[in-house]
């Protein structure tokens, strides 16, 4: 008997950027359980492989299209909302039992309450995953915030299991509504080195003497705060940073707080895409800096954690869950003594460090362990086992297998 899986809340397949693309595309790419099948909302911005209202395959996986109205930035809303609709419809029409709809990230949470019921009344289950502390983001304007919190607290209320990617945000959770029904299953990352030679790269600096920043441009992410020590401290190295800074506002605000245009060590090169390629910048920095202080299990930590020596981070709950001691924390008072504390690490302390992070990443954060605790959660292989078991019972009363 198949166990329907309806994945809602990603831009959809193929995955062409963000963590949630990322995750459902390698979540259908590792299937191994067979009677599980995939169904993944797409947004027909996202997908040029059929129409709205259409179905797609990609990787095994169902993908059916939605498209999104222009309303501003309610749309991710009144996506998520015309997913639910969609797959509910389906499953009527297919006579799917017992469905589970994954919900990721808190987006529709004032409204959930209606469609949980709708759930439940197909004998289906509500599992969410709530991301990291969305809430909290300073790109929010406060009412936006001020919904993303109601809707968390919804969300939390009406789902039949939450799925955290980190302890820190069940943790949260825990001491925000008290006891919640939760899983933790972390996000993944991929364990690649880079083909590339230096003459191949784009960007250009000068193997392990460089200090490297990888993440979106936004204030939670603190480059002011690592912008500033690196500004006070004695190193010769540069601090080559990549991320969307142009025609961002914040950039031109950071410049004129901290005149870091004025230091020749300070490289904002912009995005790199090719991740042949950011893995080769990764793999040959002296050290990165990871200054993330919202969210939970963080796709660019675990990167750098398979991919840099040395990894000065940010001592907030969910950074120490995910890396453990393989790395140097910082807080956000300290940074400028940890640098040249950095400053003076051997090779050898380097490697060290870079070896208990490759050993953490091995044993936790593998696409195909965390693949693997997913089909668990949605098909426990005990599901497979009593299939058998039930034919041999229908026979034994004269029905057949079916």
């Amino acid at each position: 008997m198949k166990k329907h899986v309806f994945i809602i809340g990603s831009r959809g397949l193929p995955a062409k950027y963000g963590g949630f693309e990322t995750f459902v595309e390698e979540l259908v790419k590792h299937q191994n359980n067979k009677n599980i099948k995939y169904h993944v909302a797409c947004q027909s911005e996202n997908s040029d492989m059929a129409l709205p209202g259409e179905h797609f395959e990609y990787l095994g996986a169902d993908c059916f299209v939605i498209k999104l109205p222009k309303i501003g930035s309610a749309r991710v809303i009144a996506y998520d909302i015309l997913a639910i609709n969609v797959a509910l419809k389906y499953c009527k029409k297919e006579e799917i039992k017992a469905p589970i709809f994954y919900i990721l990230g808190n987006t529709a949470g004032g409204f959930i309450g209606h469609y949980a019921n709708k759930i439940h009344k197909l004998g289906g289950k509500l599992f969410v995953n709530p991301d990291g502390l969305e809430w909290k983001r300073t790109k929010w304007a406060a009412p936006i915030r001020s919904y993303l919190k109601f809707a968390e607290k919804k969300m939390v209320r009406y789902a039949d299991l939450i799925i955290s990617d980190n302890a820190g945000i069940k943790e949260y959770l825990t001491s925000e509504y008290g006891q919640v029904e939760s899983e933790v299953i972390a996000y993944g990352t991929e364990k690649f080195k880079s083909d590339l030679t230096e003459s191949e790269t784009l960007v250009k600096y000068k193997v392990n003497d460089y200090y490297l920043i990888v993440g979106r441009f936004v204030p939670e992410n603190n480059y002011e705060t690592l912008i500033r020590a690196f500004m006070k401290s004695s190193t010769k190295r540069d601090l080559v940073i990549i991320t969307n800074h142009e025609g961002n506002a914040y950039f031109k605000e950071l410049r004129e707080k901290t005149q870091f245009d004025k230091d020749s060590r300070i490289k904002f090169v912009g995005t790199v895409y090719n991740q042949n390629e950011l893995r080769y910048i990764r793999e040959h920095a002296f050290a990165y800096l990871h200054g993330h202080e919202v969210g939970g299990t963080n796709p660019g930590l675990l990167e750098a954690m398979w991919s840099t020596a040395v990894n000065v981070v940010l001592g907030v709950n969910f950074n120490r869950t995910t890396a453990g001691d393989s790395v140097i924390y910082f807080d956000k008072e300290n940074l400028l003594t940890t640098l040249s504390e950095v400053e003076n690490l051997t090779p050898d302390e380097g490697q060290r460090l870079h070896e208990k992070a490759q050993a953490i990443i091995e044993e936790k954060y593998t696409w195909e362990h965390i693949c693997a605790q997913y089909e668990d959660l949605f098909a426990p292989k005990f599901t497979d086992e009593s299939e058998p078991l039930r034919k041999m019972e229908n026979l034994a009363r004269g029905g057949d297998e079916s």
